[in-house]
């Protein structure tokens, strides 16, 4: 059981260490206030926690939940658009609500997933690029600050992986402090706290914002997660899975959270054989996790104070660190297929510019463009392709696992 436990708390360690900066630098991105965005990492931990537990304890797997990172990169390359947090707390609803219907109508979840590869990986690597510039940029203004948190991933990064963001987090949290000094949380209120944001629809941010979050979220998280979990022998049940995440969602999206789906670097810790020998126990590792992001969400205040006492440029650093290999993955799954890579490289243009027409971001635009381009150049459909998950890794059967499947549960075997 020790095993299985210590899998979990690592997990949920290097899950939270690695990107909450990611997640409150977006949320600011998009006009939340300190006490929103601390109510909002909250809420996201809170929603992780409840359903990654009634996951563990109903279907007996290492149903790993997480937060979308890829969802965060849309939200903080929104930044400067004009978006209320209000207006955004509405697309996180949309958002959230798509997901419950992808798992409740399977018809729904083939379109989405039917989306092109190359656009849809396209469209994430140019939403990322921005934010793995940071780093550079970073050492270039502040090298004192910025260099000793680049040169700790890249030393753990060769040593221990998994532990070279965590890292990195934990040295930027030291540099800030030293150039802060103890004044980083005076002022902040750190205290646990949740903040109703009641949610406003604006089109224009459904569009630039809400819909992106949600393709991003089913095809960088949720596909990846289903695929991960499949490789490891365990059967997922998409209608739970889907509409679990997606209410979960919905009930944070209120406090000012942006959305949890299936996690994919998590489950490969949760659901491997370095969590339990026995794999009817490794679902002990996902219910520790669950339970764990309980108190890490309890420091969302001080997290906040943080992140508001550090150079934004240091922040984005870290967030760019966290997110790289997602940048690695997305380059390589839309430039992949020879005949579609023209179409990929615009729809990556497109994004990456950050143009805003209309008042919709580049997100939005650079799918269009992307769909013209290959309808024009003629696009034939072709037999279903591995899905990589964030880290690159492929389902060794070489299968799509399609969420909108309803299979049987598994039983506790």
């Amino acid at each position: 059981m020790f095993q299985s436990i210590s899998a979990g708390f690592v997990a949920a360690l290097a899950g939270f260490a690695s990107s909450f900066a990611l997640v409150i630098a977006a949320f600011i991105a998009v006009g939340a206030t300190p006490d929103q965005a601390s109510s909002g990492l909250l809420a996201i931990c809170l929603a992780t926690a409840v359903v990654s537990t009634v996951g563990a304890l109903v279907l007996r797997i290492p149903l790993a939940i997480a937060w979308s990172t890829p969802g965060a990169a849309v939200l903080l390359a929104a930044a400067g658009e004009g978006i209320t947090f209000s207006n955004a707390v509405g697309a996180f609803l949309v958002s959230a609500i798509l997901i419950v219907l992808c798992g409740l109508w399977p018809w729904l979840g083939r379109a989405i997933t039917s989306i092109p590869k190359p656009l849809a990986s396209a469209m994430l690597a140019g939403v990322l690029l921005p934010i793995c510039l940071a780093p550079f940029q970073a050492v270039a203004e502040l090298p004192f600050l910025a260099g000793p948190i680049v040169l700790t991933w890249l030393v753990l990064y060769r040593l221990a992986p998994r532990w070279a963001v965590p890292a990195a987090m934990v040295v930027a949290v030291v540099c800030v402090f030293i150039s802060a000094g103890s004044d980083w949380f005076t002022g902040a209120s750190i205290a646990p706290q949740l903040t109703f944001v009641a949610p406003t629809f604006d089109l224009f941010t459904i569009l630039s914002l809400g819909l992106p979050l949600f393709i991003v979220t089913m095809a960088g998280q949720n596909i990846p997660g289903f695929t991960v979990m499949k490789a490891n022998d365990y059967t997922v049940p998409p209608r739970f899975a889907l509409v679990g995440t997606g209410l979960g969602s919905a009930g944070a999206a209120f406090f000012g959270g942006h959305a949890i789906n299936l996690g994919a670097i998590t489950a490969a810790i949760m659901a491997g054989d370095e969590s339990h020998p026995d794999r009817s126990k490794r679902w002990i590792a996902t219910l520790t996790n669950g339970l764990l992001y309980i108190p890490l969400g309890l420091g969302a205040g001080a997290a906040v104070a943080l992140v508001n006492a550090a150079p934004s440029i240091l922040i984005t650093a870290v967030a760019g660190l966290a997110v790289l290999g997602a940048l690695i993955s997305s380059v390589v799954g839309a430039l992949e297929d020879p005949e579609h890579r023209i179409t990929a490289i615009i729809t990556f243009l497109v994004v990456a510019s950050g143009i805003v027409i209309a008042g919709i971001g580049s997100a939005f635009w650079g799918l269009l463009a992307g769909g013209i381009v290959m309808l024009w150049l003629g696009w034939r459909r072709r037999k279903p392709e591995p899905i990589s998950d964030v880290d690159g890794d492929i389902d060794p059967d070489g299968v799509v696992v399609d969420p909108t499947e309803d299979v049987e549960e598994p039983s506790a075997k």
